[in-house]
């Protein structure tokens, strides 16, 4: 697919204003030059241009807001003049891959004064003597080298210092990650608050349940007592009755001796 009907399919409906990333990577470009990309391009932030066997970027439309550029594996040998001009904010370059062969070829970056970041791995360039000295003492803006800085300290994965797309992602991604923790900690505040509730439940059930035994021995002894009470009474009756025989025994005991006189 060439590079026009590429850019075309990318668009998909949207205005060329509208593009922050536009990715033509392994399309073809007539004569090794870039086609179809246009000015109108106002807001483009990234753009890749991997493998498409470019040669030049003399033709390189202006492009104030593109900040990452992407030419790796492509057939460039310099000319290199047209970048500061056109992208005056650009802060990463990749032109790794190429036929860049001698650090002269890079001193037109010089003038890219918001350039952090030079990828050239797999070029010739890169066999020298004192290369990344060289490179770095060329160009004294830099902070990355083939993705280290002059102390042989990494690049962030995330290349934060040199993309803005991603810091603004990043700062996305750390507001919705505050949000679910706020949700977490409500979340974990009402599953505390259910959990002293039952536990608030179960020792009135527990309290309840002793109340009531207390109640039913209660209950239980009242009943001894009442039963005592009528066994006592019982033999009173009986003990009432005794002497009550006995009296009219003694009576009628007398009563016989008074008539036998």
């Amino acid at each position: 697919m060439d590079m026009k009907r590429r850019i075309h399919l990318e668009l998909r409906n949207q205005t060329p204003a509208a593009v922050r990333e536009l990715v033509l990577d392994n399309c073809k470009s007539n004569d090794g030059k870039i086609e179809g990309l246009t000015a109108e391009f106002v807001n483009l932030e990234f753009l890749s241009l991997i493998n498409v066997n470019l040669i030049a970027v003399s033709n390189l439309p202006k492009l104030p807001k593109l900040k990452k550029l992407e030419l790796s594996e492509n057939r460039i040998m310099g000319g290199l003049d047209m970048l500061a001009e056109k992208l005056p904010n650009l802060t990463h370059l990749n032109l790794s891959g190429n036929k860049l062969k001698d650090i002269s070829t890079l001193e037109p970056l010089k003038k890219l004064d918001c350039l952090k970041s030079l990828d050239l791995f797999n070029c010739e360039v890169t066999n020298l003597n004192d290369y990344r000295e060289s490179v770095f003492k060329l160009l004294p803006q830099l902070t990355y080298l083939d993705g280290y800085d002059r102390d042989d300290r990494e690049a962030p994965d995330s290349d934060a210092e040199v993309d803005g797309v991603d810091e603004e992602e990043e700062d996305e991604e750390g507001e919705d990650e505050e949000d679910e923790e706020d949700e977490d900690g409500e979340e974990e505040d009402f599953d505390e608050e259910e959990d002293e509730d039952e536990d608030e439940d179960i020792e009135g059930e527990e309290d309840e349940d002793e109340v009531s035994g207390e109640e039913e021995e209660f209950g239980h002894d009242g009943e001894v007592d009442e039963d005592e009470e009528d066994e006592d009474d019982d033999e009173d009756e009986g003990e009432d009755e005794e002497e009550s025989g006995k009296g009219e025994k003694r009576k009628r005991e007398t009563d016989d001796e008074g008539e036998d006189d």
